[in-house]
């Protein structure tokens, strides 16, 4: 189910959190789904236990999965606007935090999806 490059410069638990989101939002998982145990997922794919934690930990501090103690991690029942809004707020807080300009992102914004002026939408 997971495909890991073990060799990229993304973490892995950032890797196993982004493609539980993209199952999510692409309907591959449900809400109520149960997914991997930790230990399973860490044996599939020669990782350790402990950076599937932290992923699932991450992802349910967002709200996208939930711990039924001693039963598993479950995907929660999401709303997929909400949770690209939450990617997006992820994103961007570090840079505003770096002193970056809103017109700043903005124009970088324009320039990566062709608009030359942002005003118009």
């Amino acid at each position: 189910m997971f495909l890991l490059n073990l060799q990229s410069k993304e973490p892995i638990y950032e890797q196993i959190q982004n493609q539980i989101l993209r199952f999510i939002q692409a309907g591959v998982l449900s809400p109520g789904d149960k997914l991997p145990s930790v230990r399973q997922l860490a044996q599939d794919n020669g990782i350790n236990p402990n950076t599937v934690a932290k992923a699932y930990s991450e992802l349910e501090k967002t709200g996208c999965v939930y711990n039924a103690p001693k039963k598993g991690v479950y995907v929660a029942d999401v709303n997929v606007k909400d949770s690209h809004h939450h990617q997006i707020t992820a994103v961007l807080e570090p840079l505003k935090n770096m002193g970056i300009q809103k017109q700043e992102i903005l124009d970088a914004l324009d320039e990566l999806y062709g608009e030359e002026d942002h005003a118009e939408n």
